[in-house]
């Protein structure tokens, strides 16, 4: 039981020493990620879409 709560203590004297982001970094952070989401979303959409569209013509 001792290994346990010290290795507890640990694990919150080292999150202290963590830097967490500033609010204004981590919107900045989430917008970055949700537009490199979206932006691979949309490309292989249109890639599927290409490839389907291509199989479709070289079947018919």
């Amino acid at each position: 039981m001792q290994r346990v709560t010290k290795f507890f203590r640990e694990v919150v004297r080292e999150m202290k020493k963590v830097s967490w982001p500033k609010r204004k970094e981590l919107i900045n952070y989430t917008i970055t990620v949700l537009a490199t989401v979206a932006f691979f979303t949309v490309f292989f959409a249109v890639i599927d879409l290409g490839i389907s569209e291509l199989v479709r013509f070289i079947l018919e």
